[in-house]
């Protein structure tokens, strides 16, 4: 109600100005006009500022009549203010940082190809983001090339961007090692860790190796003459998993012939061709060729059985081995504490909805959340292990 009269009052006040002097409030920044800044309250609400830009021409008479209809104005905006008050003075409780609304302007950089668990993982994001209205058109990319490095290099050189984001995961970490990236995942803000997911020992349909135990008696035979294709580079999780298989099955790992492809969206193709031996990768990228058929799982390496995969363990198969992949988002250096907030705050909103608890089932992924100083805590952990490991192997 006080809203309603306060418009009734600005409207006769409109309707008293006289309208020859419309040019007393001269809305063109020139030589020839000043500003004059007031701030009322903060009686209702928090204080709110205006802006009286007026004439300096000489007329006391149309610079007063200015300033009523902006005094009026200035009433109207705080009555509707207080329009929600309970009593006493508001006080802000949500998040610095967070946003107030849905987030817009997001793109999420992958570093790979299309198709695989980078870019799988940023779309089913982007998606529950945009469908939960925590964000609104949010944006994927492909930037492909040198296991992600040529993607890091991008996110390391945007600093200070608070509107880009990176997919990205244990591929990356030893990507920047083995391409001699002078671009590093610690040099980017961490924001989240999202998910792990167990690696998969996968072959065509057309494949000799029914079992773990068919592939493993082949490779201990002649190791140079299998190969093993992975879609990240040595020193990510699909180089990582059939090296550690190596060692646990008697292989020396030096003479494993393993071929790195761009991504699962790469491999794919060389399953299905049986241009590779085997594969060593993320089941979650080949559910729709693993339930049709067109690929066999023959073990995988996590603590237990993947939902709606028909196949045993390492560990069910007598081989001592747990491996685990994991993927996160990081943004470029420099980003302010207020952007950085924002986004942590986006992705903390994202995984408490109900559209990303259905989508970690989907896809077989292991929810393993987390954000900020944790988060870049366990960037560094894994930054030193990769490094270390690929030293041995004398690949950093």
């Amino acid at each position: 109600m006080r809203v309603r009269a306060g418009y009734r009052n600005y409207t006769a006040a409109l309707q008293e100005w006289d309208a020859g002097n419309v040019n007393a409030m001269n809305l063109t920044f020139s030589a020839y006009t000043s500003v004059m800044h007031i701030t009322m309250g903060p009686s209702i609400g928090s204080p709110v500022s205006f802006l009286i830009i007026f004439s300096e021409k000489r007329n006391t008479m149309r610079q007063n009549r200015a300033l009523r209809i902006a005094a009026v104005a200035a009433g109207i905006a705080l009555m509707a203010t207080g329009c929600g008050a309970t009593g006493g003075s508001s006080t802000n409780t949500s998040t610095p940082g967070a946003a107030a609304g849905p987030v817009t302007g997001l793109q999420i950089m992958v570093p790979n190809t299309p198709g695989g668990g980078y870019d799988t993982t940023a779309r089913v994001a982007a998606k529950v983001l945009d469908d939960e209205k925590v964000a609104t058109n949010t944006e994927v990319f492909n930037l492909a090339g040198a296991g992600g490095t040529v993607g890091l290099a991008r996110i390391v050189n945007e600093k200070g961007n608070g509107d880009l984001t990176m997919l990205m995961g244990l591929g990356v970490v030893g990507a920047s090692y083995t391409n001699k990236s002078e671009s590093k995942l610690t040099d980017t803000t961490p924001l989240a860790k999202l998910i792990e997911e167990p690696g998969a020992i996968m072959v065509s349909k057309d494949s000799p190796y029914k079992t773990i135990d068919d592939l493993v008696a082949a490779w201990k035979a002649d190791p140079g003459s299998i190969s093993v294709g992975g879609g990240s580079s040595p020193g990510g999780p699909d180089h990582l998993l059939p090296m550690q298989l190596a060692g646990a099955v008697g292989i020396d790992a030096t003479k494993v012939n393993y071929v790195a492809y761009d991504g699962g969206g790469d491999l794919l193709p060389a399953i299905l061709g049986n241009k590779i031996g085997f594969a060593a990768s993320g089941a979650g990228e080949y559910l729709e060729q693993i339930k049709s058929g067109g690929v066999r799982v023959l073990a995988t390496s996590g603590a237990e059985r993947l939902e709606g995969v028909d196949a045993p363990t390492l560990k069910e198969s007598g081989i001592d081995l747990e491996f685990t992949n994991w993927r996160g988002i990081v943004a470029p250096p420099g980003i302010t504490d207020d952007d950085k907030a924002k986004l942590i705050a986006a992705l903390e909103k994202m995984h408490g909805t109900e559209g990303w608890k259905e989508a970690l089932k989907k896809n077989s992924w292991t929810d393993a959340f987390i954000t900020g100083d944790e988060f870049e805590s366990f960037l560094s952990e894994q930054d030193k292990r990769v490094a270390d490991v690929l030293t041995k192997l004398g690949l950093a």
